[in-house]
């Protein structure tokens, strides 16, 4: 592929970006790659098949104007997903199918960003002999390469990386804050992984704060086991210590703690720890060793956001089901329902999607929404409380200044229109009502409206962001009453 490819993409992502908006561009196009397929056709390649679809349907036709006005040649461009692109390199025929194609090139669609085009020859490696873990406590499916990264973890992922290449001066300690839920723990055992691939003969330890906690107190009831507790820990090359603000309050473990950090960073060991909230903010823990946490790296994993929580669904699903042995996902629809109902914790939304592997078994590719959200029902409703079609409509009105009556009346107005189609939204996002039983409830109004105005704001929500903000209010103040 020639250098030129990249002047193209850099040419026309600076012109999408600029016609599409920030929000929409950085969304949907911006993590999406150029890739070379083993025919040397170019290739358009996104990290979701939800993103393909949106590219799709609102910026394809777009991408090729720009393509045909920018590229002398004229070459023929396709899109897909990134599981499709996989799928179709990975697949061969007759006696060349035991190898790997040559990986293609890879422009990464920086938008205004320089583009970079690097040819890339190598065959895939065989299949790698399954290596015991580096150290105890650690999961096998907890690794870098099945961390699905997007903007709000993209810096912890790359700082993540480079603590397990033990690379040379690098930040001391590093600590990863963020809510629960969201990858902090995949992190730090990936680290783990890396870092005992990479240099076995190294010495790593991973444990969470109350097994450190817990381990302490045996040491100290059993007298002739501290020396040992003490020096497992002191020995470390890398120690990783998870959801360290477990240790406020206990004082005797953490002036251990403090003295075991000290003596780490002393010998310039290495030490990652993760938090519910920067050290800071860890007011329960004695000064001295929030003051030593926060004096190396700290590194916020913020909440995933809606194409990241796809991202993460798509991939899960597609593990399950090729377990499964079926040939299909889950519907597009399904997986946004399951994005969008559970924001608060990642794995609160793997349940979701593991009880609709269980229940639905092989049916799972055929699963409609309705059918999911009732076999999720009693899933969604443990936590939160039930919130009814009027509430919703209450809620909409009152955002938008007007009265319920004026979403169910016939008007037709854009003033009364969209809030109606954002009510109906929610109403099929928040509820478990089916298409017909909405319609019903908005002025009897048929169930093709209802499944209009719920593709509308899903499609408006990318590109328009006070839309998107309006629905984020709404859906908070539901929820909170």
């Amino acid at each position: 592929m020639e250098r030129g490819v990249g002047t193209v993409w850099s040419q026309a992502c600076a012109t999408l970006r600029g016609e599409l908006g920030e929000a929409a561009f950085g969304s949907w196009i911006a993590h999406a790659k150029l890739r070379c397929d083993r025919s040397g056709a170019l290739v358009v390649v996104t990290p979701t098949g939800i993103a393909r679809d949106w590219i799709r349907r609102n910026a394809w036709k777009r991408i090729h104007e720009l393509w045909s006005r920018y590229d002398p040649e004229h070459r023929a461009l396709s899109l897909k997903s990134r599981s499709e692109f996989d799928s179709e390199e990975g697949s061969g025929e007759g006696p060349s199918s035991d190898r790997a194609p040559k990986a293609g090139n890879v422009v990464a669609l920086a938008g205004a960003r320089a583009a970079t085009v690097s040819a890339v020859a190598a065959e895939e490696p065989e299949p790698a002999v399954a290596l015991p873990p580096p150290c105890p406590g650690l999961q096998e499916r907890l690794k870098f390469e099945t961390f699905v990264q997007g903007p709000s973890n993209e810096f912890a992922f790359s700082v993540a990386r480079r603590v397990a290449a033990w690379a040379e001066g690098w930040f001391n300690p590093v600590v990863f804050h963020g809510p629960y839920g969201f990858g902090k723990t995949h992190l730090l055992n990936a680290i783990a992984w890396e870092a005992g691939r990479a240099r076995p003969d190294k010495k790593i330890v991973y444990l969470t704060a109350e097994q450190f906690t817990s381990g302490f107190l045996q040491a100290i009831r059993d007298r002739s086991g501290a020396a040992q507790f003490k020096g497992d820990l002191r020995g470390a090359d890398l120690l990783l210590v998870d959801d360290i603000h477990f240790l406020g309050g206990k004082k005797s473990s953490e002036e251990e703690f403090f003295h075991t950090l000290t003596a780490l960073m002393g010998e310039g060991k290495r030490v990652v720890f993760t938090a519910d909230r920067p050290p800071s903010a860890l007011t329960e823990l004695d000064a001295r060793l929030r003051s030593h946490l926060g004096a190396g790296l700290v590194c916020g994993v913020e909440p995933a956001d809606h194409a990241l929580r796809v991202g993460i669904l798509e991939r899960k699903a597609g593990l399950l089901v090729r377990e499964l042995g079926l040939k299909a996902s889950l519907r597009p629809e399904v997986l946004q329902f399951l994005a969008e109902r559970f924001r608060d914790s990642i794995r609160e939304m793997e349940g979701g999607l593991n009880t609709l592997v269980a229940r639905a078994g092989e049916r799972l590719p055929s699963l409609t929404l309705e059918e999911a959200q009732g076999y999720l029902a009693l899933h969604l409703r443990g936590g939160e409380r039930r919130i009814s079609v009027d509430e919703i409509q209450r809620a909409v009105a009152e955002h938008y200044g007007m009265k319920k009556d004026d979403l169910l009346s016939e008007r037709r107005t854009r003033a009364v229109a969209r809030p109606r189609q954002l009510a109906m939204y929610l109403c099929k996002q928040l509820t478990t009502r089916s298409y017909p039983d909405i319609g019903r409830r908005f002025g009897g109004r048929d169930h093709t409206t209802v499944l209009h105005a719920v593709r509308r704001i899903e499609a408006l929500k990318a590109e328009d962001a006070a839309l998107a903000k309006d629905a984020e209010i709404v859906t908070r103040r539901l929820k909170e009453a």
